[in-house]
């Protein structure tokens, strides 16, 4: 799904369908795919970091996690680690969906 323009304070049912669909495995679908698919984003991803500009500045959406308008691409990658780090190997995102607290942000 294209996120451009989503009004996150007022998301269409479609839009919250789709968001639940990109996190879990779809029927059709295999480990060894997803681990491909997730090496070739890993791929795409250090070949942009490559080129890009690290102070430049982005519109961050309209949606209520955003305090700032704005964050440059250096605050965006900084956010990503963070959050990766913060939840890989432990249950800390589950514990997050069962208790709505957070640890970070």
């Amino acid at each position: 799904m294209d996120w451009d323009g989503v009004d996150f304070y007022n998301m269409p049912p479609e839009a919250l369908q789709a968001f639940k669909v990109e996190f879990s495995m779809q029927h059709g679908e295999t480990l060894a795919g997803l681990l491909e698919k997730y090496a070739h984003i890993g791929e795409e991803t250090d070949a942009l970091l490559a080129e890009i500009d690290l102070d430049t500045v982005h519109e961050l959406p309209r949606a209520p996690w955003f305090v700032d308008t704005h964050w440059s691409v250096r605050r965006t990658l900084l956010h990503i680690i963070g959050e990766t780090t913060q939840h890989a190997g432990h249950a800390d995102i589950i514990r997050e969906a069962l208790d709505g607290q957070k640890t970070m942000g």
